[in-house]
């Protein structure tokens, strides 16, 4: 089972690779051709990455989201198939080169992190702990396009205010996309931020017998209801709404990465 965990994990990374390569000459040509066989690729590599974590599921006996190595594979598979559902439904110019981009560099990181798979203890072993990670990572997911929306659309607008425009501006979305995209994948994410969080808190109840304690993910919690709030009923958009998305997404990676695993804190110590 590990020789198959190594081969989907490799064969993913290789496919991510090559979407992200045909990606980039589609992005400098805008032949469409490409863009499809892009796509493509990137949906094959996200049916290796689901087998990948399947294997890992089975050889641990739970979600295998307890190293630092699962939990960015795990991100990188719920970057993916954000991005694919997503564009079921919508179409955003070259979001696909952003976004093949961006998980092939999680998945680069994650290859360079220790790939042991470790047997869960018996804290982990109970139906909180994957809703809690495997939701919270998905909300990931789709913040982080809304994070890629937001690069992309202070790339734009600093296109359009030059009145000269240059390489990016026909090759990205208007404003008015990107802002549709912001507001979709901020309201999902949320959605499912919301719904780890709440599963985290039950599942320190049942380890612990108490109380959750709250840590920075309750603080990045509030910032993003303080956008969504803002985004919903007072009308954040453009330019302030792209960078608050930008923010979060920082300081959300930096609680996932520095609290989480870093600075021993409660994640750490399950």
């Amino acid at each position: 089972m590990n020789e198959m965990i190594d081969i989907t994990f490799g064969l993913a990374l290789v496919l991510t690779l090559l979407s992200t390569g045909v990606y980039c000459v589609f992005f400098a040509s805008q032949k469409e051709n490409l863009r499809i066989v892009g796509r493509v690729i990137l949906a094959l590599s996200g049916v290796v990455q689901t087998i990948h974590i399947g294997c890992r599921f089975y050889e641990a006996g739970n979600m295998p989201l307890t190293s630092l190595h699962e939990t960015i594979a795990f991100a990188a598979w719920a970057a993916t198939w954000a991005f694919l559902l997503f564009r079921w439904r919508h179409s955003v110019k070259n979001l696909g080169t952003f976004l093949s981009f961006f998980v092939l560099i999680l998945l680069v990181v994650a290859a360079l992190l220790p790939s042991e798979v470790v047997p869960h203890s018996p804290t982990m072993m109970t139906f909180w702990l994957p809703l809690h990670a495997g939701t919270s990572l998905v909300a990931y997911g789709f913040l982080g396009m809304a994070f890629l929306g937001g690069v992309m659309y202070l790339l734009q607008e600093r296109e359009l205010k030059r009145k000269k425009f240059g390489y990016f501006f026909s090759r990205l979305p208007s404003l008015e996309t990107l802002d549709v995209l912001n507001n979709h994948c901020l309201a999902v994410g949320f959605v499912f931020l919301t719904l780890g969080i709440a599963a985290g808190a039950l599942w320190a109840r049942v380890v612990n017998g108490g109380s959750w304690q709250w840590d920075w993910s309750l603080l990045i919690w509030f910032f993003y209801l303080v956008q969504v709030h803002q985004r919903f009923t007072v009308g954040w958009r453009g330019r302030r709404a792209a960078a608050m998305s930008i923010i979060g997404f920082g300081l959300a990676v930096l609680t996932l990465l520095g609290v989480t695993y870093l600075a021993g804190g409660v994640h750490g110590n399950g």
